[in-house]
């Protein structure tokens, strides 16, 4: 059984995203939406606790919410996939059980 986490606090602001990659399973995946997604920055404090998953855990950023803070996919960290509305919708449909982290 595999889980869709979302996290939509900032990273910088509080643990929930650190908390959130400890807890998951290889076969999870992990998607930073609202603030969530300075999480998946190249080059930030995050970064290599969030590479550190990759391969076990996928890392996935709602588009939307990039654009809204005017951050370009390119300064993500190599890896990580960008989804839409249509994909989140996607991601909750493949995987057994989604758990919010707020």
């Amino acid at each position: 059984m595999s889980t869709l986490h979302t996290v939509n606090k900032s990273p910088f602001g509080n643990a929930t995203l650190s908390s959130c990659l400890g807890h998951c399973l290889p076969g999870d995946a992990v998607l930073l939406i609202e603030d969530a997604v300075y999480g998946a920055l190249e080059g930030s404090a995050m970064a290599d606790q969030v590479k550190a998953r990759m391969g076990e855990v996928a890392l996935y950023v709602l588009d939307g919410d990039l654009k809204a803070r005017g951050i370009d996919a390119g300064k993500l960290i190599s890896g990580a996939k960008c989804v839409g509305y249509d994909g989140f919708v996607d991601l909750v449909t493949e995987h057994d059980r989604t758990q919010s982290w707020l």
